[in-house]
């Protein structure tokens, strides 16, 4: 059983990853907010018996075996290495950091300190993407050409803070949706995104120069293409992913979800097919590979690493939508 705190008293963990967490036997012992009143109500109201007001307090404390970071992006470089230097193992929100150079520190902390890091993408725990990375892996649609992810959806007015108003914190659709675009890409196709071409919009959410919207293309090193609708601004759009292959093509809907929901239709000169598929908490599937990485086991879902390429894609579609030229991504992995 992983005894964990929670580095942030986040929307996140309440709604997802507290009871993911009990969920596969795991025991929350401690949260921190810099705020003493909301921590002991967060404490209190998820039954978590310490709250603390400093990264320090809680890292120091010998109950903890592992941390959940869920603060605003601009603080996790020093949240995460703070961690790792007091040998606590490392699960951290996406994306990493504001900068790769901050991302790299923290992936160097936690292996100079021997504890476990991962990036919590959770759609690497949806079992659409895993029926479609494992159908592409077994030649179902022969060589992948091109792919289609649209994941434009309504931002909640609970979510709508930060997100919106403050780019120093990495607010904004690239650094909070496109990045699991980016991810989810390279965990289905296992292929390397290379290059990025971006526009911007500015649909009446976003403040402070900050897109709401964008839409663009990935280049990936096989030469295939793919296409991404990001967005906060749509209420009534659905989600989907979608890769088109030689001999084939995978069609998933309503996937891009933190719900364990969606369908897979596979199409070929066979006909069309349903793909069968086990759905299981998404955030339950990162923390079980997470616990069997800390036993040894095996590795994370999404590893440090892997947070590094969603963070360096991001800044790159950023770098295109802000100069309206194709710019490189360029991991320094």
């Amino acid at each position: 059983m992983t005894r964990w705190g929670l580095i942030g008293a986040s929307t996140i963990a309440h709604e997802w990853v507290i009871d993911a967490i009990r969920a596969v036997g795991g025991d929350i012992v401690s949260v921190m907010s810099t705020s003493a009143e909301r921590g002991a109500k967060y404490a209190s109201d998820h039954g978590i018996a310490k709250s603390v007001i400093s990264v320090a307090a809680l890292v120091g404390d010998p109950d903890v075996q592992a941390v959940y970071i869920s603060t605003t992006n601009e603080l996790h470089r020093d949240q995460a290495i703070a961690a790792a230097k007091a040998g606590k193992h490392v699960l951290c929100e996406k994306p990493l950091a504001m900068s790769l150079e901050d991302a790299h520190a923290m992936i160097k902390a936690a292996r100079d300190a021997g504890v476990v890091m991962a990036t919590n993408h959770h759609l690497r725990g949806a079992a659409t993407h895993r029926a479609m990375r494992d159908a592409i892996a077994a030649g179902k649609i022969g060589k992948p050409l091109a792919a289609r992810v649209f994941h434009a959806v309504y931002l909640p007015p609970h979510l709508q803070g930060w997100r919106l108003d403050r780019p120093e914190a990495g607010g904004g659709v690239i650094l909070d949706i496109t990045v699991h675009d980016t991810d989810t890409l390279r965990f289905v196709l296992g292929d390397d995104p290379v290059e990025a071409v971006a526009l911007g919009q500015y649909g009446g959410m976003a403040k402070a120069g900050l897109e709401d919207a964008a839409m663009g293309v990935l280049r990936f090193k096989s030469g295939l293409i793919a296409q991404f609708h990001d967005g906060f601004t749509t209420k009534y759009a659905e989600t989907g992913f979608e890769v088109h292959g030689s001999d084939g093509s995978l069609v998933g809907r309503n996937c891009m979800s933190q719900k364990p929901v969606g369908t897979v239709t596979l199409r070929n000169a066979d006909g069309e097919t349903e793909l069968p598929l086990d759905h299981r908490n998404l955030y339950e599937n990162t923390l079980l590979a997470f616990d069997d990485a800390i036993a040894g086991k095996g590795k994370p879902l999404c590893s440090g690493e892997d947070g590094v390429w969603s963070l360096a894609t991001g800044l790159a579609v950023m770098r295109a939508t802000a100069s309206g030229n194709a710019a490189a991504i360029e991991t320094g992995l």
